[in-house]
Order: C-alpha cells, then structure tokens, then sequence
C-alpha cells in the first residue's frame, strides 16, 4: 500500500518530546516562545502567537481582528469548514464566492463582486499549497478598506510574488495537524505584523490574561504545549528539505502524467509547496479505481463544499466551479518520503488508466 500522507517523525522529535517530558515542564513555556519566535522569522512576520489548532489561529485572529457580529466575511466555499466555521463562531457571516478553475483560489474579480457596506475581511484559502494571487487581492482590499486574513493552513513556505503566506494580511493562520507539511500534533499559529493584534491574540489563548490572574478580556484556554512546540523546533529545520522534495515530485508528475488527468497549475507568481497534489480528470471514478486496485491511497479534498453543508444550505444560490470541482478532483501521494519505485508505480497507474 502506498499510503496517501503521513507524518514526518523522526529521532530528533523523539528525543525532543523525551527531552520537554523528562524537564517537567509541559505547559506553554520557553520553548513555545522560541518556536514562536522561529516561525515568525521563517514566514517573514513580525510576530507569531502559537495556539491550540489552526482552527484556533482563524477564531482567534478573527477575534483579535475586532470581527464580530453584523460584519461579512467573504470566504471560499472550496475549503475546508473551518474556514467559514470561524466567522460564524465570531457571530460575523461567510460570504461565498466561487474559485478560479486553474488554481482552486479565490481572485480579486470575485471578491470585488461580494464586497458590501458589511463586509470587514476577506479570508483567502491558500489551497493545496498554493497562494491566493495576493497582489490583486492585497490591492483590491486596501481601496476597499478590508481587512486579510490568510488561512494559510496548508500552505507552509508557499510564495506570492516573492512575499511567503502568513506575511501579507493583517493575519495569517496556520496549522500544524499532523498531515500538514510539517506538524506539531495538533497545533495552529497566527503571524501578524500588528502588534496590537499580536497581543489581543495572546491575551485571547490564555483566557484574557495580560498577567497572572489579571484577565484584560474575556478569553480562552488555546494555548500550545511544551511537548507540541518542541515538536515544531524539529519539523520546521526540516522544512525547507521536506519543500524542496515535494516540488521534486510535482515537477516529476508534471513531465510524466497525461495532461487527460488534469494536472494542478502552478503560477508564475507563485511558489506552491504541494500540500496535495491534485487532480481533475473528467472521470474520477475511472481514476479512484485504477488508483484503489493498485493499493495507491488517494483522497478527495473536498466531496462537497461548504454552502452545501447543512449549517450553510441557502447562503449562495450557486457556486459553479466550485460545485463541479467537488465532482472531479482527486488527490494523489506527494509526501517527501516517497520512494522512485512509489513515483513510478503511481505515474504507470495513473497513465495506464487513461491511456
């Protein structure tokens, strides 16, 4: 079987865990402070707040954003629930707008089209490992007087015009489970270069606490572990190796899979870091059985979007990209430790299939 994503777990983690086990101290401490740290010079922000959950980071950086009820957040559908979860967990409303067929993201055209005189941010989801096309949208939300929020989850080191995700928006919100491109366990991080957010952000985890016992606001409990942020330290030296692998495999699938299977685009502003590498053949059923008879694991990201799930049914009308790309894509093994004998058997499957 060759499995669809794993985690990347090493001695070093090991040993790190053992290490932050054998110290006693396990809740959040110096090395949430030094991961903190790391991952803020990593992504190019001015500061990093390490939470419980990339879940987490998007509630929280929505809150410490100041959105809250009667405000509009425009949203992909094409996403993961917890994009559109967290607005609505803010008492603010997701806006649906469609996808751009080529990239699986939200552009400016579209955005522009949902703004009102609510609307307070604009959420894109860097999906797969690929960016938004911030340039547009960076610009189109300055004119308009909205705020950026990057879900940025599955997009750890991917480029937009030179700048990494998590550096752009007000905020960016990343997570660390544990099919991410790198993890921590469980775990998520919000990066900003607005101070103020950065600290309304800590207070928020620590259950409004500037200081011990003295609560400023009323918060939380969403801090990051010892154990989970000594995990980190490890994954994120790792990183940059782990990117590098991925975009070796995507280049390799790219030269030698059929274009029939819809290959991903990646582009020219962009540098995608393959999170997944996805497919969009017209028959996908044709693709998951060659896929499943071969022993390949493959997974559908995602089978229905979100303004079709029961708590959004009626907040869009009709989204047309994004409901036919719940019909077609298919994700296939990407993760860095495939071996050259897993990238052939994929590749001849794949081709065999619809040739």
């Amino acid at each position: 079987m060759i499995i669809l994503s794993r985690p990347q777990i090493g001695p070093e983690e090991i040993d790190a865990v053992t290490e932050v086990l054998e110290s006693g101290m396990l809740a959040s401490g110096a090395r949430v402070q030094a991961f903190e740290s790391a991952f803020a010079k990593a992504v190019g922000a001015e500061h990093a707040v390490a939470v419980g959950s990339g879940t987490a980071a998007l509630h929280l950086g929505l809150m410490a954003m100041g959105v809250g009820p009667g405000d509009e957040v425009i949203v992909p559908s094409f996403t993961f629930a917890a994009s559109a979860n967290s607005v609505r967990m803010v008492g603010a409303d997701p806006v649906f707008v469609d996808i751009d067929r080529d990239d699986y993201t939200i552009h400016a055209e579209a955005i522009e089209a949902a703004i009102t005189a609510a609307t307070k941010a604009v959420m894109p989801v860097h999906l797969y490992g690929q960016m938004a096309p911030m340039d547009d949208i960076s610009r189109l939300a300055g004119s308009a007087g909205i705020d950026i929020i990057e879900d940025a989850a599955q997009a750890h080191l991917a480029e937009s015009s030179g700048r990494l995700a998590g550096s752009i928006g007000r905020v960016g919100a990343f997570s660390f489970y544990p099919t991410k491109n790198m993890t921590t366990g469980e775990g998520g991080m919000i990066t900003t270069f607005d101070a103020d957010v950065a600290q309304r952000a800590r207070w928020l985890r620590n259950q409004g606490m500037a200081e011990r016992y003295v609560h400023r606001i009323v918060g939380i409990n969403e801090r990051m572990t010892e154990i989970e942020a000594a995990i980190g330290l490890v994954q994120l030296a790792k990183l940059p190796e782990w990117t590098k692998r991925r975009r070796e495999i995507a280049e390799i699938y790219r030269s030698r899979l059929d274009p029939v299977l819809g290959l991903p685009t990646e582009r020219d502003d962009a540098v995608h870091v393959y999170h997944q590498y996805t497919l969009a053949p017209r028959d996908r059923e044709q693709i998951r059985t060659a896929l499943r008879d071969a022993g390949i694991g493959h997974d559908t990201y995602y089978p229905r979007a979100t303004h079709q799930q029961e708590p959004y049914r009626g907040a869009h009308p009709s989204l047309p990209v994004t409901e036919e790309m719940t019909e077609r894509v298919v994700s296939i093994p990407v993760r860095p430790d495939l071996t050259d004998d897993e990238i052939e058997t994929i590749v001849r499957t794949l081709n065999q299939a619809v040739s």
